[in-house]
């Protein structure tokens, strides 16, 4: 098994809104599609790597308890996590160093109220 989490799914109220949020914090554009009657944006990502997509539809209900995702921060997650507030986003932990070996994180509710986190090594 290359990784324990092979595909992810945040779920948003608001597609528009999530997407614009999300493009802005991760500089990033999205791709749009309905699925199942599941509305997607698609996170970046290329052949062979973890990934995942917005999600609306029926069984998405966004929430800051539970599962926690540790977005790829870059080199330094001070950079996308700069962004989040001007996105609509609220910073709810600033970058903490976890230690040497591992590097830093942060946590953040998103435009519709998911906690989520970046990762980066410095």
């Amino acid at each position: 098994m290359a990784h324990a989490v092979n595909w992810f799914e945040i779920p948003v109220s608001d597609l528009d809104r999530a997407v614009k949020f999300y493009e802005e914090v991760l500089g990033a554009d999205l791709q749009r599609q309905t699925m199942n009657n599941t509305e997607m944006a698609f996170l970046p990502w290329q052949q062979g790597e973890v990934s995942g997509a917005l999600c609306k539809g029926e069984f998405y209900k966004p929430s800051d308890n539970g599962v926690v995702l540790y977005l790829n921060g870059g080199e330094d997650l001070s950079k996308p996590l700069s962004k989040v507030e001007g996105a609509g986003g609220k910073v709810l932990m600033e970058k903490t160093k976890i230690n040497d070996d591992i590097g830093y994180m942060a946590f953040f509710l998103d435009s519709e109220g998911n906690r989520v986190a970046f990762h980066s090594p410095k």
